[in-house]
């Protein structure tokens, strides 16, 4: 919780001294940051929940020898080098383009696209449903991996700033994001895949790791300036802080046209 808490202050001064982009909020910024708050909540308690069912599910891939980091002796640098690939995989980039491709994922994940001013409060803007669906691919990366416990912590603890890292508004030179942006997802890169328009919104789903877009072909670019927040269909673009309405719209048909 400190590193979510610390982390989230620093980039929060940040974006007012190096902004990517000038975000026009509806009421202020700490409005904004109410909604997405409320839904950090949920995810954070969620999750909890999640960690007692991570905590079992390592210790019998350690007790019953399953797993990647189990077939064969490992120094701890290689298994944390193998569940951080493992787990980036299924929790980061796997279940991010199931959601786009599954239409009855994709109305739960819309949530997280329809805030029209990304900043760092974004990052874990996801519907309660969604973050079970996260959930699911977390378990499913640890079985694959094997992972220990420890290795399962330092991962979760490095996507929670990754994920507040890419989603705040600031400018990073090109000399640095894009250098980065080769092994791990940079802000710019990340940006991207919040443009309100197809095909950008569909790219990029990286969390932590950009190689696997590359590998897979759904790595894009587009120049920041061009960039614009929210969604083209799907959801109204003028509630995208109506807490209320984003509870409810995944299970409302007639918000999602051609879903």
């Amino acid at each position: 919780m400190s590193f979510l808490v610390g982390g989230m202050l620093l980039l929060w001064l940040l974006e007012g001294s190096i902004p990517l982009l000038s975000l026009k909020y509806r009421k202020n910024k700490m409005r904004h940051a109410a909604t997405n708050f409320s839904f950090t909540l949920i995810h954070l308690i969620l999750h909890t929940g999640f960690a007692v069912v991570i905590v079992v599910l390592a210790d019998w891939c350690r007790r019953n020898g399953f797993g990647l980091t189990t077939f064969f002796p490992s120094p701890v640098w290689l298994t944390l080098i193998i569940s951080a690939l493992v787990l980036d995989f299924f929790a980061g980039w796997l279940v991010h383009i199931t959601e786009h491709k599954l239409a009855w994922m994709w109305r739960f994940h819309v949530i997280h696209h329809a805030d029209n001013n990304v900043d760092v409060t974004t990052g874990l803007r996801h519907h309660p449903v969604e973050s079970i669906f996260r959930g699911v691919f977390m378990l499913i990366g640890v079985l694959v991996a094997g992972a220990p416990m420890y290795a399962v912590m330092i991962y979760q603890t490095l996507l929670v700033l990754a994920t507040q890292f890419t989603h705040a508004n600031i400018r990073l030179p090109r000399w640095l994001d894009g250098p980065m942006s080769l092994i791990l997802v940079s802000p710019n890169m990340h940006k991207v895949h919040h443009h309100w328009q197809q095909p950008y919104t569909d790219s990029n789903y990286g969390a932590l790791f950009s190689i696997w877009d590359r590998l897979f072909h759904t790595f894009s670019k587009l120049d920041p300036s061009k960039i614009r927040y929210g969604l083209d269909r799907y959801y109204p673009n003028e509630k995208d802080e109506n807490l209320p309405e984003l509870l409810k719209s995944p299970f409302k048909k007639q918000d999602f046209p051609g879903v």
